[in-house]
C-alpha cells in the first residue's frame, strides 16, 4: 500500500483506501464547493470519514454515497487514499443514505452570534469556509446593546451614568470589530475629510490615525450623574470646625 496523505489523522489511517478504487455516486442530486472543500482539507486535514457502498446489491462497486465532494476535492489535492467507512445496501436505502445525508445538513441551522463570536477569535479565517464578506456579514447582524454602564473616572461620570451606542458605526480591523458611538463616528470622519483633503488619497490613513495627535472637534454628549449623598457630620468634627472659626475670629 503506498504511503497515507500527511491530511489523515492517526486515528482514520485504518480506514485509508486507494482513492482511485472509489466512484462517486451515479445521481447525486448535490451541488457543493469542493475548491472550499479542498481548502479545509489542506487546512484541517480529512477529520472524518466518508461512506462507501460496496455495491454487491447495486452492480455498481465502491459507490460513494456520503462525501462525493470530500472526495473530489481531495482527489483534486492530488491524494493518493482517503478514508472511508463501507456499507453494503441496495438501491433503495442506496438512495436514501444519499438523500438524508444532503438533507440533514440542510435542516441544520446557525446561531448567527455564536458563530460570529467563534470565527472573530481565530487568527485567521483559512479552512473555515468563510471569508471576510461572509463574516461581515455575521457581524451586522449582532444586535448591539441599547445601553452601557460606565464606571467612575472622576471625570464627571458615575457608576449609573448611561452612554448610549447608536447602532452607527465600528471600527474594524482584520477579524476584530468594535462599536463606537454617534460621536466618535463623527470625529473619525472629520478627521477622514481632513486628511484626504491634504493628501488627496486615503492610503496611509490607517497609520496616521494610529501615529498622529488629534483634538477631538466633537465634545462626548453629556451624562447624567446622580450626586453622591451628604455624609452625616461627626458631632466632634463639628465642634472642631466651631473652634477654627472662634480662632479665625
Amino acid at each position: 500500500m503506498s504511503a497515507a496523505p500527511a491530511r489523515i489523522p492517526e486515528s482514520l489511517l485504518a480506514l485509508a483506501v486507494p482513492i482511485d478504487d472509489l466512484t462517486e455516486y451515479h445521481r447525486n442530486p448535490r451541488t457543493g464547493d469542493v475548491d472550499a472543500i479542498a481548502e479545509s482539507l489542506r487546512v484541517n486535514g480529512q477529520y472524518k470519514a466518508i461512506v462507501v457502498n460496496r455495491g454487491t446489491h447495486t452492480d455498481r462497486p465502491n459507490e460513494i454515497l456520503a462525501g462525493n465532494h470530500t472526495w473530489a476535492a481531495a482527489k483534486q489535492l492530488g491524494w493518493d487514499q482517503i478514508a472511508a467507512t463501507f456499507v453494503d445496501v441496495d438501491d433503495e436505502d442506496a438512495a436514501r443514505i444519499v438523500v438524508v445525508d444532503n438533507r440533514t445538513s440542510d435542516l441544520a441551522g446557525y446561531d448567527s452570534e455564536l458563530l460570529a463570536d467563534i470565527l472573530e477569535e481565530l487568527p485567521d479565517l483559512d479552512g473555515t469556509g468563510y471569508d471576510q464578506d461572509a463574516l461581515d456579514k455575521l457581524l451586522d447582524s449582532r444586535a448591539l446593546p441599547e445601553t452601557i454602564d460606565l464606571p467612575s473616572d472622576g471625570q464627571g461620570t458615575g457608576a449609573m451614568a448611561k452612554l448610549e451606542y447608536l447602532q452607527w458605526g465600528y471600527l474594524q480591523w482584520s477579524t476584530m470589530r468594535v462599536q463606537i458611538t454617534a460621536a466618535e463616528v463623527e470625529t473619525l470622519n472629520q478627521i477622514y475629510e481632513r486628511y484626504t483633503t491634504e493628501n488627496r488619497s486615503d492610503l496611509g490613513f490607517g497609520w496616521h490615525l494610529l501615529q498622529a495627535a488629534h483634538t477631538e472637534t466633537v465634545e462626548a454628549p453629556a451624562v447624567a450623574v446622580e450626586p453622591a449623598p451628604v455624609k452625616d457630620q461627626p458631632v466632634g468634627d463639628a465642634d472642631a470646625d466651631e473652634d477654627l472659626e472662634d480662632e479665625d475670629a
